[in-house]
């Protein structure tokens, strides 16, 4: 009995050390000064120091130090102000109520009108290139430009159910999620809209794929804490238990199984595990957040009402730093354990001088990009990267690491 009771304690006290270990690797949100108490609906960053947020009254500021700071820009329109998305780092655009689009070429400085032809409200605006972009919007809108919004013209969605956000994957494959449960896609550029099941008939606020590489998986969130997944497609979605009724706005993933959600009530959920068990942080805001952001692996924000910014730099990332010792060169290591299922790691080396923009993707043996594990500046050192292919088929795979003037592939083998 004395030994069960021992094993007990320490049992109880392994729990509580490593319950303690996992809160401190928990993304933690801090408070910024946004410099307004206008209702915040979304966040874009064109860099890591870089970024936007547009509200209520045609309101826009630009923060260039990581948001320490926000200066006030003039949009020219008292139009409210729900979506922002830039193409490049000079070349953004605006969607709003009466279906108001602006854009910019000059990094916001400037902000010109478009004629959307529609007065409905646009709650979202969405490039794919520097000329082909889409706004979805009240009663089923959905506007279409091939040439960077010189002229926008009308898609018939097949639906009169307000449509909140529309996402393309490729040239061809999108998405539109809206009121009453309503999924629409697309595989010819919008030519042609067919529905699918959603399954509910809660409005749907966001849709987003959980890899840029891969249109089988995608995630949408909505009210009542609704969060659904599909595998396959959208051929069957599934629904996800969240943990919460809040009415959940934007989702955003980092990694293809490290998301973010936010909502109601200042909420925010994250997962580690695409989407199969949701953590609730501690936002430090009970206002409503509309829009989250990440411009790199391991920083974020989220924008909403009252003008409020929350930022985490320390977000959950796949890349660990492994040493102290500065390299001599850069350096692309073999993966391990290889052939592997479903992960192995991969480490790669910067020398000194560091802070280099990092690119490590992973290609299909015809050469198509299935998965970017890292897309951001890092400082010299030796680094390590875990690659789960849960999602992928066994088969011969290449992954690839773009480092200013240096480049490097290498070869590795899921086997399941």
């Amino acid at each position: 009995m004395k030994n069960i009771s021992t094993f007990l304690k320490l049992t109880s006290i392994f729990i509580l050390i490593f319950s303690g270990i996992l809160l401190a690797q928990q993304p933690t949100w801090v408070s910024i000064t946004s410099g307004t108490n206008e209702d915040l609906y979304s966040v874009y960053f064109t860099s890591c120091k870089t970024g936007y947020v547009v509200g209520l009254n045609g309101l826009i500021r630009k923060t260039t130090n990581g948001g320490a700071n926000w200066s006030s820009l003039t949009s020219g329109t008292s139009q409210d102000l729900y979506e922002i998305n830039f193409i490049t780092p000079n070349t953004g655009y605006v969607s709003g109520t009466n279906g108001t689009i602006r854009k910019t070429t000059n990094s916001g400085t400037n902000w010109t009108s478009q004629t959307s032809g529609t007065n409905s409200t646009l709650y979202e605006i969405f490039f794919i290139d520097a000329n082909t972009g889409f706004a979805a919007g009240e009663g089923g809108v959905l506007r279409k430009t091939t040439n960077g919004g010189t002229i926008w013209s009308a898609q018939s969605t097949g639906t009169s159910n307000s449509l909140y956000e529309v996402h393309f994957l490729t040239n061809n494959i999108g998405y539109s999620v809206g009121a009453n449960g309503t999924i629409r896609f697309t595989t010819n550029g919008g030519v042609n809209w067919s529905g699918e099941t959603s399954g509910t008939t809660t409005s749907l606020l966001d849709v987003r794929f959980n890899n840029m590489s891969s249109f089988n998986t995608l995630f949408c969130v909505g009210m009542n804490g609704v969060v659904l997944k599909t595998s396959n497609s959208g051929l069957n979605w599934t629904t996800l238990n969240a943990g919460t009724t809040n009415d959940l706005y934007e989702i955003h993933f980092t990694f293809t199984n490290v998301g973010y959600t936010v909502g109601e009530n200042g909420i925010i959920l994250y997962t580690v595990n695409s989407g199969s068990n949701w953590i609730q942080l501690n936002s430090g805001t009970n206002n409503d957040l509309h829009s989250v952001y990440f411009p790199s692996s391991d920083t974020g924000y989220t924008v909403g009402n009252n003008g409020t910014i929350r930022k985490t730099s320390n977000a959950l990332t796949n890349i660990s730093p492994v040493s102290n010792i500065i390299p001599e060169y850069f350096s692309l290591k073999q993966n391990y354990p290889n052939p592997f299922n479903p992960s192995t790691k991969i480490k790669f080396e910067i020398p000194a001088g560091g802070n280099e923009y990092i690119r490590l993707m992973v290609f299909d043996n015809l050469g198509r990009e299935v998965q970017s594990l890292v897309n951001e500046n890092l400082e010299s050192g030796i680094y390590e990267v875990d690659f789960n292919a849960a999602e992928l088929p066994s088969g011969v795979y290449f992954y690839n690491l773009q480092a200013g003037e240096f480049t490097d592939t290498k070869k590795m083998i899921l086997l399941k």
